[in-house]
């Protein structure tokens, strides 16, 4: 998808900034007094990381079927015009 910019930033898209796996392997958060176990974060966002890496791969399959969906789509629609007579009707 071809994406539209004006002054720099993408514009009239609609479409949230995608998190990246490595972005939530990665991500860093400031210290607090009483906060929680670090590894037990790590070990979420590594979860997380992982999911968002399978939801990635399965919507990269989607759009390739979908692609192969449209193109048969529009070979049979070519195929049926030639086909097709024209109406030699009043219309």
């Amino acid at each position: 998808m071809a994406q539209v910019y004006r002054s720099g930033q993408p514009y009239g898209t609609g479409l949230p900034n995608r998190l990246t796996p490595h972005e939530v392997r990665t991500r860093e958060f400031s210290p607090r007094r009483r906060g929680v176990d670090g590894d037990e974060v790590r070990a979420f966002l590594v979860d997380v990381a992982d999911e968002v890496a399978d939801l990635y791969r399965r919507l990269n399959l989607l759009d390739q079927e979908n692609e192969r969906l449209k193109r048969v789509l529009r070979d049979w629609q070519t195929l049926h015009t030639r086909e097709c007579r024209p109406n030699r009707g009043h219309w």
